[in-house]
């Protein structure tokens, strides 16, 4: 996989959930011309990424691998449960969706 970018929290100066971490990567993408409505945070902690990402408006997707267990694991408690827009048991079952979803798109426009 190439990448066009990477940026560390070193890198921004902040660590989740701070905003700043956010900001900087909208500002960033926005560079390379994606806009807010095109980007999907995937991610499990409910605390450090999608409460922030509920803040800012992105759609987001919960990797709710604790599924069916008491408690947040190493994460802490969010406090009032923020929204997700989509919420999968592990990284498999999202990527499985993902692909299922992207054959029956087609190809790209």
């Amino acid at each position: 996989v190439e990448f066009d970018a990477v940026y560390t929290a070193e890198d921004i100066g902040s660590y989740k959930p701070s905003g700043r971490n956010f900001e900087y990567m909208l500002e960033h993408l926005a560079r390379w011309g994606v806009e807010k409505h095109e980007i999907l945070h995937v991610a499990e902690s409910l605390f450090h990424d999608h409460e922030p990402a509920n803040r800012f408006g992105i759609a987001n997707c919960w990797i709710h691998r604790r599924r069916g267990k008491e408690g947040y694991g190493a994460t802490r408690d969010p406090g009032t449960m923020p929204q997700t827009d989509f919420v999968f048991g592990s990284m498999a079952e999202f990527a499985a969706a993902c692909t299922d979803e992207f054959s029956q798109a087609g190809p790209p426009v």
